[in-house]
C-alpha cells in the first residue's frame, strides 16, 4: 500500500499544481473558478462476505464530507474542450453504526464530475472517486470478534456516483449524490474480501468567483477521429493463499511480485471516449504453487519450490473501453489469457485503471485486476504514455 499512497500524493500535488498562474489573480479568475462543498454521506453497508452478514449485517455509514474544486473557465483550452467537468480533493470520516468492528476509516480521495444533462439552473452529473482510506480495524484472528472483510489498516478507496444540482444563486448550490464505493487494498494483505457501500450524500456548494462566458474565444480545431496507441508498463506486490498439503488452506508467508505490460490499439471516437483492444502479459512469481509443494511441508509451514517461467507467465487479449476527461482517463477492460499453463493463469479477467497524465502523452496509472468479477488478483501500478492522440 506504500506504493499506492505515493501514488496518490504525486496525483494529488499534480491536480492541485495544474491551474497555477504566476501572472495575476485577474488571470486565474478567467481560467479557473474555484469552489468548496460541504455534505453528509449516509451509507449502508452492503452483506457481501461472511463476517458482514454475520457479524455487521446492519452496519450504516455516517460520513461528513468536505471538498475543494475547480472548473476551467471558457478562456483556457481544456475548459473549451470539456465544458461542464469540475475536478477536485475531498476529504472525510466514516463513522460506521452500530458496530465498530470496522474502524472508523477517514478518507481522502481524488474526484471529477461532468455534466450529463441540464441547464444552468437544474442539471445531472456522473463522478468518480479515488483515494486512500486509513483507520479500519486490522485482521486480527485472535480477536473476539475477528474481522475478515479487510487485512489491513490502509486500504484504497473507490467509488461512482450520480449527482443532481440545484443553482440557488450564481454562488450557491445545493447537491444531491447517489454514489457506490468500494474499499479493499488490491491483495497486498489478506484476508481482502472487501467492503462496499451505497448510499445518498446531501450538501451544498459555494463557488467563489463564477466564470462568465466570454465572447470571441480562439476556436478549437475539429476533432479527429482515428487510432492512437497505449503502452503501459505496471508492478505491485500481492499475497497469496495456497493449498497446505493437509487439505485446507493458508495464507502463504510474505509477498510476491507482479509485473506486466500492456500494449493497446485505441480507436478514439471523440475527445470523450476511446475503444480498442490490448495485448496483456503479465509475470506473477506467486501464480501455479500447487504443484510445486515442497514434499513433507504441511499446515503454517507449507513451501514450495520455485515454479518455472511458464507457470508465473500469462499472456492475453482484452477488449478495452476509456471515459477520457481533463487531465484523467478512466480504462476498463475484460479479457481471456491465451497464453498460460495453470489454473491461476488460465483465467477470465476483468481490469479498471485511472490514469493521470503528467506530460503531454506520459502517464501515471493507478489500476485493479480481477478475475471471474469478483475474485481479486494484484494492483496495477506503473506509467505509460499514449501515442498519436489528437484533442
Amino acid at each position: 500500500m506504500r506504493r499506492l499512497i505515493t501514488i496518490f500524493i504525486i496525483l494529488s500535488s499534480w491536480i492541485s499544481a495544474l491551474c497555477y498562474n504566476p501572472d495575476s489573480a485577474a488571470v486565474n479568475r478567467a481560467v479557473v473558478d474555484w469552489g468548496i462543498e460541504a455534505g453528509v454521506n449516509s451509507s449502508y453497508i452492503i452483506p457481501t462476505n461472511s463476517f458482514l452478514k454475520t457479524v455487521s449485517g446492519n452496519d450504516a455509514v455516517i460520513a461528513p464530507d468536505l471538498r475543494a474544486s475547480f472548473a476551467f473557465g471558457p478562456r483556457s483550452r481544456y475548459g473549451r474542450l470539456y465544458p461542464g467537468v469540475r475536478q477536485g480533493l475531498g476529504i472525510g470520516l466514516n463513522n460506521i453504526i452500530p458496530h465498530s468492528t470496522l474502524g472508523t476509516p477517514a478518507l481522502v480521495y481524488l474526484f471529477q464530475n461532468i455534466k450529463i444533462v441540464g441547464n444552468r439552473r437544474l442539471w445531472l452529473e456522473g463522478e468518480w472517486n479515488f483515494g486512500i482510506s486509513a483507520g479500519w480495524s486490522k485482521f486480527n484472528p485472535e480477536a473476539d470478534i475477528v474481522n475478515n472483510a479487510i487485512g489491513s489498516r490502509v486500504n484504497a478507496m473507490l467509488g461512482i456516483g450520480v449527482s443532481g444540482l440545484y443553482s440557488l444563486t450564481d454562488n450557491w448550490r445545493l447537491k444531491a449524490t447517489l454514489n457506490g464505493i468500494h474499499y479493499s487494498n488490491g491483495n497486498t494483505h489478506l484476508p481482502n474480501a472487501g467492503v462496499n457501500s451505497i448510499g445518498l450524500m446531501l450538501g451544498v456548494q459555494y463557488i467563489f468567483d463564477p466564470v462568465s462566458p466570454v465572447k470571441e474565444l480562439p476556436m478549437i480545431e475539429k476533432f479527429k477521429r482515428g487510432f492512437s496507441y497505449d503502452v503501459t508498463a505496471y508492478g505491485a506486490t500481492r499475497r497469496r493463499i495456497a493449498d497446505n498439503g493437509l487439505d485446507d488452506y493458508t495464507v502463504l508467508k510474505g509477498s510476491f511480485g507482479v509485473a506486466g505490460i500492456n500494449i493497446a490499439a485505441m480507436y478514439d471516437l471523440n475527445r470523450y471516449f476511446r475503444f480498442g483492444l490490448s495485448a496483456d502479459m503479465q509475470y506473477d512469481e506467486s501464480a501455479n504453487l500447487a504443484g510445486h509443494r515442497v514434499e513433507n511441508s504441511y499446515g503454517d509451514e507449507v513451501k514450495f519450490y520455485r515454479q518455472p517461467f511458464a507457470d508465473c507467465f500469462a499472456g492475453g487479449l482484452s477488449v478495452r473501453a476509456e471515459l477520457t476527461l481533463p487531465v484523467f482517463s478512466i480504462n476498463a477492460g475484460i479479457g481471456r489469457n491465451i497464453i498460460a499453463n495453470g489454473p491461476d493463469t488460465r483465467i477470465f479477467y476483468q481490469t479498471l485503471a485511472l490514469k493521470a497524465y503528467i506530460w503531454r502523452g506520459s502517464y501515471l496509472q493507478v489500476g485493479y485486476q480481477l478475475s471471474n468479477f469478483h475474485l481479486p488478483n494484484n494492483l496495477m501500478l506503473g506509467v505509460g504514455y499514449t501515442f498519436g492522440r489528437k484533442q
